[in-house]
């Protein structure tokens, strides 16, 4: 499985005028999981980011988050994708862009489909594709403390 995106990215030349500094199909594709393809389209390692400079941040290697920092990237989950069931210390502003896909949090199940839109604020969720085709999803993922409940502090995990 391969994610088809066009990736755009704009920038400034030594004059300050606006112009595209990338123009291509992504080409850093992984897979942690059986069923599971993404590509990080981009991130920063600080909040706020910093718009200076040429450098693409995707030539190096990028966790799910980064402490202090945010990414975006798009995720294919397959028909049958294997279980992760985990939690981030970040917000996540998720769109579906194609597909349909479940998701489970703590048993408590919603169906999502292409259009909707989730906010995702540090609960732990496992992503269930039930359907015939790949869902993807569109993430950007901002740093944020670690949610805490009645005193106890909730961490990342998965």
């Amino acid at each position: 499985m391969t994610l088809d995106i066009r990736r755009v990215v704009t920038g400034h030349d030594a004059q300050g005028k606006a112009r595209v500094l990338i123009d291509e199909k992504v080409k850093n594709v992984f897979s942690q999981r059986p069923g599971a393809h993404y590509s990080v389209i981009w991130s920063s390692d600080t909040l706020p980011a910093d718009n200076d400079g040429d450098e693409d941040p995707t030539s190096r290697k990028i966790g799910t988050t980064i402490p202090g920092g945010s990414v975006f990237r798009i995720v294919s989950f397959g028909p049958g994708v294997a279980p992760r069931n985990h939690r981030t210390d970040s917000i996540d502003y998720a769109v579906v862009m194609k597909g349909e896909i479940d998701m489970d949090l703590d048993g408590e199940v919603v169906h999502l489909k292409a259009g909707d839109v989730l906010v995702q604020r540090g609960t732990i969720h496992n992503w269930i594709n039930k359907g015939s085709e790949p869902c993807i999803i569109a993430f950007t993922l901002v740093a944020a403390k670690p949610v805490t409940v009645n005193g106890k502090t909730l961490n990342a995990q998965g």
